[in-house]
C-alpha cells in the first residue's frame, strides 16, 4: 500500500472522511442529482469493520487511521485487491481535527458506494430473508443486519420508510455485516410483497395485535420471509393483509412487544431450529 502522512488537518486528500458528524457535510449522506448533498461514500469504522469491507463488495478506495491500528490491519492490507489504495496515516489529534471528534477505533476506510441489488437478486437462491418496513433508526437496523449474519439470514430487503443501511452509525454496529449480508430495496410497496410469493416465501408478519399465532408454531420449512416494522407502530395493517401468517412473540409481566431488532433475532433462531 502507499501510507502517506498526514500532518495537516486540512489537507484535501483526507476530504472523504471529513465532518463525520456533520448533518449537512458527511460523506456518508447519499449524493442527490447536481452533486447536491453528500458524496454517498460508504465508511467503515474500526480494524473490524474494515477487514469487513475489505472483502465485500464495497471495495475501499482509500484509508485514514493511527499508525498502532495500521500495524494490525497489515496483513489485510496485503490483498492484491488494495495495491495503490493510500493508507492515510495520521496522529490521533489530526485525525479528530478531520473527522470531528476523537476515534477510540482509530482507522476508518471509505468506498463507493456500488449500484444497488436488484430485489430478485437478493432473493434468488434465500431460504430466510428479513424485510423491513418504516424502521427508521440506525442502530436497529445495523443490530437487524448482525443478528441476520449471525443466525443465518440470506438477505434483508427495505419497504417504505427505512434508514440508509449504509449510514455510518448502521454500518459500525452490524459489525460490518451491513457490507456482507446482501440487501435491496422495494420500489412498490407493499405490492412488491406479491414478488416473495411468487417465489415461493411464507410471509411472517412479527405483530403482537389480534389474531397472530406464537412465533414457534408460525415457522416451518420452506422459503419464509419475517417482516418487522418500526418500534412503536409496527408494520402497517395494510402491509400485514398481505402476509401469509401473522406471528407473536409470547410476553410476560404487561410487556407486549420487544425492540425490533430483539425481536427479529428471536425469529431468526425459530428458523435456525426448524
Amino acid at each position: 500500500m502507499d501510507v502517506i502522512d498526514i500532518t495537516d488537518p486540512a489537507d484535501p486528500r483526507v476530504d472523504d472522511f471529513r465532518d463525520l458528524n456533520s448533518v449537512d457535510r458527511r460523506p456518508d449522506v447519499p449524493a442527490l442529482p447536481g452533486g447536491r448533498i453528500g458524496k454517498g461514500l460508504v465508511i467503515a469504522e474500526g480494524v473490524l469493520v474494515a477487514r469487513r469491507m475489505i472483502v465485500s463488495r464495497f471495495a475501499p478506495h482509500a484509508f485514514f487511521g493511527v499508525d498502532r491500528r495500521m500495524a494490525e490491519l497489515v496483513d489485510d492490507l496485503r490483498d492484491p485487491s488494495l495495491a495503490g489504495v493510500p493508507f492515510y496515516r495520521a496522529s490521533a489529534d489530526v485525525m479528530a481535527e478531520v473527522i470531528g471528534f476523537h476515534l477510540n477505533r482509530g482507522v476508518l476506510a471509505a468506498a463507493r458506494r456500488p449500484d444497488e441489488l436488484a430485489v430478485a437478486d437478493v432473493i434468488a437462491d434465500a431460504s430466510t430473508i428479513a424485510v423491513l418496513e418504516g424502521v427508521n433508526d440506525h442502530e436497529n437496523i445495523g443490530s437487524v443486519f448482525r443478528n441476520a449474519a449471525g443466525l443465518g439470514v440470506d438477505g434483508v430487503i427495505f419497504g417504505r420508510g427505512c434508514a440508509d443501511p449504509l449510514y455510518r452509525r448502521c454500518v459500525r454496529v452490524s459489525m460490518g455485516h451491513a457490507l456482507l449480508v446482501p440487501f435491496a430495496r422495494y420500489r412498490d410497496w407493499p405490492g412488491d410483497l406479491d414478488v416473495l410469493r411468487d417465489a415461493g416465501f411464507t410471509t411472517v408478519a412479527l405483530t403482537p395485535g389480534e389474531g397472530s399465532v406464537p412465533l414457534a408454531g408460525a415457522v416451518s420449512g420452506g422459503r419464509v420471509a419475517f417482516l418487522v416494522g418500526a418500534e412503536g407502530p409496527g408494520l402497517t395493517e395494510h402491509t400485514m393483509r398481505r402476509c401469509d401468517v401473522r406471528a407473536r412473540i409470547p410476553m410476560s409481566r404487561g410487556t407486549d412487544s420487544l425492540n425490533v431488532a430483539t425481536a427479529a433475532a428471536l425469529a431468526f433462531y425459530e428458523r435456525a431450529r426448524v
